[in-house]
């Protein structure tokens, strides 16, 4: 009797580690196969010069396909697309705490994409020196596509949008990463993106306001100020990651964080309704912006765009701009050897989810300058006045430039020790190592905007350590 023939299996690996591995090979290679970093600033001084952009604020009665909505007085696109500005009111069930703003409502999903390929065995990354006219600086380094629904589709009519095929089409690339990640909470309703990480073996084309860098030096580029942009940090903070705490212990389980989570989040009565942006309660309108009785907070102001090397050459369209420079600052320990950042479970009004973990502290000082030590945000001080010994990383970033004019933040990791942030922690607030973070982060709508921009920067803090 013959032996029967072995069936072959269609089953596959469930996870496969090589990724991280490949990537953690490119985050520590300094030097690129296509340019060093001396070569990257000239060609990025050389892309700046190619394009006139210009950025200035006009009158609402100025702005060219928008529209104030009779009725409600929110801000619209005539097309329907793109995004709207309307009122939110937030209550909190359990006590004060309730607040109106104006809110951006966007509820089409974008993609934010990077194409990374392999040069003498190393991977790099395609990343686009793009104008947005909320940057401070204009010009930042973005990811190789980054598009809202309305833009990749054509709603403006302008040009397509490059190597958008790489993450459309399934067949094209290898996926590494893609989940949906939430944006500032503070200033979008609801708002998400698709963060991918594809590879490709084709021979792509480059284009000129495009260029191939390693992760690692990417992560020289992320301890300059204004450079990195907003949707490049996100996606970044999305790669896989090597379990380099494999067989190490943390000061909670995965399983006690998850559920430290999920039980803050049903603990928040938290609702969220869109409401006119006329007549929003403490907000006026005027005709060039509409803001804060007293002052805080920030404004929605009306700008007029022209750029050059964009698929529109110029355009109108409405901007949040912040009333001072914010912070977002991790306090980090050493416990029992391993790495931990302190996470605060922090409530946003705009968040699908209520609640998610985000930076030790979080806010724009400004707007707490007159309060007693007491009402102003726990460790904010702290955070202000840290002794420069203890600072492992400081940057200047600036939030999504296509709808935040000049939102600059100052981004921290702080050594602390158990006097200033001990280990049990205040109610919101849990240590949690690096890679339970990035576990957080690989289920999306868990982690917010600037905390993950602080997960990608924690490769820069490592360069600083190691000089």
């Amino acid at each position: 009797m013959s032996p029967m023939l072995a069936v072959p299996t269609a089953l596959r690996p469930r996870y496969d580690a090589v990724p991280a591995a490949r990537i953690a090979r490119s985050a520590a290679a300094a030097q690129g196969a296509h340019l060093d970093l001396g070569q990257f600033h000239r060609w990025f001084a050389w892309r700046r010069a190619a394009h006139p952009f210009r950025v200035g604020t006009i009158p609402f009665a100025d702005l060219e396909g928008w529209y104030t909505e009779e009725g409600t007085g929110n801000l619209r696109h005539h097309s329907g697309r793109f995004f709207s500005v309307e009122g939110l009111r937030v209550t909190v069930d359990s006590g004060p705490g309730g607040w109106h703003q104006p809110i951006i409502r966007q509820p089409e999903i974008g993609i934010l994409g990077i194409l990374v390929k392999e040069f003498d065995g190393v991977l790099h990354c395609l990343m686009q020196a793009k104008m947005e006219p909320g940057n401070p600086n204009l010009l930042q380094l973005s990811p190789t596509v980054q598009a809202t629904r309305s833009n990749y589709t054509k709603v403006h009519r302008g040009a397509d949008v490059k190597y958008l095929e790489y993450f459309t089409g399934p067949t094209r690339a290898t996926v590494l990463a893609d989940v949906l990640q939430s944006e500032h909470g503070s200033w979008f309703h609801g708002k998400h993106n698709r963060n991918m990480i594809v590879e490709t073996t084709d021979d792509v084309p480059l284009h000129d306001d495009f260029c191939w860098l390693t992760f690692g030096q990417i992560a020289h580029l992320l301890r300059l100020d204004n450079l990195v942009n907003m949707d490049a940090r996100t996606v970044l903070s999305c790669a896989p990651m090597t379990d380099a705490e494999a067989g190490t212990s943390a000061l909670h389980s995965d399983a006690e964080l998850a559920f430290w989570l999920t039980e803050t989040r049903s603990r928040h009565d938290v609702r969220s309704e869109r409401v006119p942006l006329s007549g929003l309660p403490g907000w006026e309108r005027d005709t060039h912006t509409i803001h804060q009785l007293q002052g805080r907070y920030f404004d929605v102001v009306a700008a007029s765009v022209e750029a050059g090397s964009r698929e529109v050459a110029h355009w109108t369209q409405p901007l949040f701009r912040p009333r001072g420079q914010g912070i977002a600052a991790m306090l980090t320990r050493r416990i029992d050897g391993v790495p931990h950042l302190l996470a605060h479970a922090r409530r946003e009004g705009g968040l699908r989810e209520t609640v998610e973990l985000s930076p030790t502290v979080m806010c724009t000082p400004d707007n707490y300058a007159s309060l007693p030590a007491h009402q102003r945000p726990l460790f904010l001080d702290l955070a202000l006045h840290a002794d420069p010994s203890r600072i492992r990383y400081q940057a200047l970033h600036s939030e999504e430039g296509g709808r935040f004019l000049d939102a600059v933040s100052r981004y921290l990791l702080i050594d602390a020790d158990e006097t200033q942030a001990p280990l049990d922690e205040p109610p919101g607030y849990r240590w949690v190592t690096p890679g339970q973070l990035s576990r957080f982060i690989e289920q999306g709508h868990c982690v917010n905007v600037q905390a993950r921009t602080l997960a990608a920067c924690l490769t820069a803090a490592e360069l600083g350590d190691h000089g």
